[in-house]
């Protein structure tokens, strides 16, 4: 899986870790992705997107399901009294 937002493409990138005598490694910077529900073209599907384009509104998120448990909604009897 590539770790690039599927909203504005950003996506690792690369730089050095520095010691303190200055010896240099190789290091990355990765994007802080979060798996969402989006709505694209009406439908909801799962995208990868950065923070950024969460918090900015870029994206519009699906709302989230509501489940009905049998003893939340009450039963009504023959008389149509609860």
């Amino acid at each position: 899986m590539a770790r690039r937002c599927d909203i504005c493409g950003k996506g690792p990138i690369t730089g050095h870790r520095i010691s303190h005598s200055h010896h240099l490694t190789k290091r990355r910077w990765l994007p802080n992705l979060q798996r969402v529900r989006v709505i694209v073209d009406g439908r909801p599907q799962r995208l990868m997107v950065c923070t950024n384009c969460i918090k900015s509104g870029r994206v519009q998120k699906v709302p989230p399901r509501i489940k009905i448990s049998s003893e939340a909604s009450p039963q009504i009897d023959e008389l149509g009294t609860t």
